[in-house]
């Protein structure tokens, strides 16, 4: 049975995966953990130097990681998140939407947030993107790191 909870983590794919551009000390400060996870159901789709997410096919999967903020700290992560992916709430105009969608690590499966593309991204995306192949995204000359079967067992 997934675990629910009113305060989920964060499931990252592109920039905000440790290592990547947007994964600062400030942020990973505020981190209790840093979790191996995938998403099923959920496209990765190039953008301008970081990826957009979609709602998949049933095949498709995304690859990435779970941001656990610690116990202070979630309300601060969910604010930075929402603002250095120009979220805003109820905005049809905002770049991303947050919505919660089951991720899967070594552990278990888990409710999730997860930024996918705002609608106006989503309708370019789906007539013209170019699909990130695998659904791993890796930003350019950075090496892809070995794969990690724990971390997205099937099941």
């Amino acid at each position: 049975m997934p675990e629910t909870t009113a305060r989920p983590p964060f499931f990252v794919y592109g920039t905000l995966r440790p290592g990547g551009a947007n994964h600062t000390p400030a942020l990973a400060a505020r981190l209790a953990a840093v979790v191996p996870a995938r998403m099923d159901g959920i496209v990765l789709h190039h953008g301008p130097g970081y990826p957009y997410a979609l709602d998949g096919a049933p095949g498709d999967t995304a690859h990435g990681a779970l941001l656990l903020p610690g116990p202070d700290d979630h309300d601060e992560v969910l604010a930075a998140l929402d603002h250095l992916e120009e979220y805003r709430p109820g905005d049809p105009g905002s770049l991303y939407e947050r919505v919660v969608r089951r991720a899967r690590t070594a552990q278990g499966v888990q409710d999730a947030w997860v930024y996918l593309a705002g609608p106006a991204v989503r309708h370019a995306l789906r007539t013209g993107g170019r699909r990130v192949a695998g659904g791993d995204w890796q930003p350019a000359g950075r090496t892809r790191p070995a794969p990690d079967a724990r971390a997205a067992p099937d099941g």
